[in-house]
């Protein structure tokens, strides 16, 4: 038995011995997420059960770099957990599930499953050829059978990387992984989008016109790890964008550690589905580190939570999270925001804004800011509001002529839009990411009717 397999079958041990996320799980009494097979997928899908010499049959992860990446070099290698050696690449450096204690029967699942990942590095010294005019030289590794992509060429301080990265589902049940490390001083905008494409194993040559997310695709399952890594004075704007089919149970768990001087920014559109997390772990440890996270949450008449845990340990360390939930019909949506200043972490900044508007029918919101403070020279506030769209706005976007239908859909796509330009703080750089477009496509017909009413008003 090779190394691979041996850790995958341990992984499997570890959630049979531990149990899984019991339903008084503090983190997830309010939306407990389904059982441990929904995500291991049964023997026949595990790595455990592959033969020895199985490779990845496609990566699932496209990445597009834009424009002229002018800082430095980006290294992208694609690698097979299946593989010894390049499973040991794959997680080198990356911590144990056991040290998220309250999600660690997700992370434990994650690496029994695991079939490939792709790990990326944006700055710093470079070991590829740099292509130049954001071609790409893709290149495979000999000794590990991995692809390695090198891109870019001189470094520059004055413009960003741009990167788009999409993921789309090859499998039924899945467990992807992605590593990014940001150099020091490198600024890098990242566009990471998750498409809920059918399954390979289950697409029928006729259904070619399935639309993703629609009732007539397919249920899949996405245990997904991503790790970020900012080298002193990174910065990285991080756009992401989930919208999983209707039935389909997803799982996103982010960790990103900054170093001093680093900030990360973090735009999230995500809609609900069967089941849906957001879970994200947000580690200052440098002095003045900062983060910054947005999240507009849509559930009609489905599932959808967002867990955002924000550690302070550096000094003079902020952050900012703000969340608007739009929910209708049954829908369930939690927002959990956590926020913990270490001793020691002195003028530390913290702030929490969670909204939640119903926009039709009984829907379940709960907002839970909460604050771990120990150390006294420190700034925080946090609030949660829930309520329906304002009266007063809606009266004012009457006056313009505007009928109900209209009137709320201009205001809820302000709002949403609004909080997404506060995080990424750059106009520019909300133009180009085309965040107002990205909201209404992924919107759909959310608003319980409101969608038509936005494509009457911008065409």
């Amino acid at each position: 038995m090779n190394t691979a397999r041996a850790d995958a079958l341990a992984a499997r041990e570890q959630i049979a011995t531990q149990g899984w996320i019991a339903r008084s799980a503090e983190a997830f009494r309010h939306l407990p997420p389904p059982a441990a097979e929904v995500w291991l997928g049964g023997e026949a899908g595990a790595l455990a059960a592959q033969p020895e010499s199985a490779p990845i049959a496609s990566p699932g992860w496209t990445l597009d770099p834009v424009g002229q990446t002018p800082q430095g070099v980006v290294e992208a290698r694609w690698l097979d957990a299946g593989d010894p050696k390049q499973r040991a690449e794959l997680f080198d450096g990356l911590p144990l599930p056991g040290d998220d204690a309250d999600a660690a029967p997700f992370g434990w699942a994650h690496r029994a499953l695991c079939r490939d990942g792709l790990r990326l590095r944006v700055g710093g010294d470079g070991s590829g050829d740099g292509a130049g005019g954001g071609n790409a030289d893709i290149a495979a590794d000999a000794s590990s059978g991995a692809d390695q992509r090198s891109v870019g060429d001189a470094p520059s301080s004055a413009e960003p990387v741009w990167l788009r990265l999409r993921h789309e589902s090859r499998e039924s049940v899945e467990a992807p992984l992605l590593v990014l490390e940001v150099a020091a001083g490198v600024r890098c905008v990242l566009v990471e989008s998750h498409d809920a494409g059918p399954a390979d194993a289950q697409r029928d040559p006729g259904d070619a016109q399935v639309e993703p997310g629609s009732e007539a695709q397919a249920a899949q399952v996405q245990n997904l790890q991503v790790h970020l890594r900012l080298g002193e004075g990174a910065t990285l704007h991080h756009l992401r964008i989930a919208a999983p089919g209707a039935r389909d149970s997803v799982a996103h768990h982010l960790h990103a550690r900054l170093d001093r001087g680093a900030r990360y920014v973090q735009a999230l559109i995500a809609s609900g589905s069967g089941y849906h997390l957001q879970r994200n772990r947000i580690d200052l440890q440098g002095e003045r580190a900062s983060a910054s996270l947005a999240g507009v949450l849509f559930a009609p008449g489905s599932a959808i939570e967002q867990q955002v845990r924000v550690e302070h340990e550096g000094t003079h360390t902020s952050s900012d999270v703000e969340a608007l939930v739009l929910a209708s019909g049954a829908a369930r949506a939690v927002v959990n925001a956590h926020t913990r200043i270490a001793p020691g972490a002195d003028e530390s900044q913290v702030r929490q804004r969670l909204s939640g508007i119903p926009t039709g029918g009984q829907p379940r919101l709960v907002l839970r800011p909460h604050l771990e403070i120990h150390h006294d020279n420190v700034q925080a506030a946090h609030g949660a509001t829930w309520g329906a769209v304002p009266e007063d706005a809606l009266f004012y976007a009457r006056q313009r002529g505007l009928d109900e239908q209209h009137a709320r859909a201009l205001i809820i796509e302000g709002m949403a839009s609004a909080l997404l330009q506060r995080s990424l703080g750059e106009p520019e750089l909300v133009q180009a990411l085309e965040v107002d477009a990205l909201l209404r496509r992924v919107a759909g017909s959310q608003f319980d009717g409101a969608h038509a009413a936005l494509e009457v008003r911008h065409g």
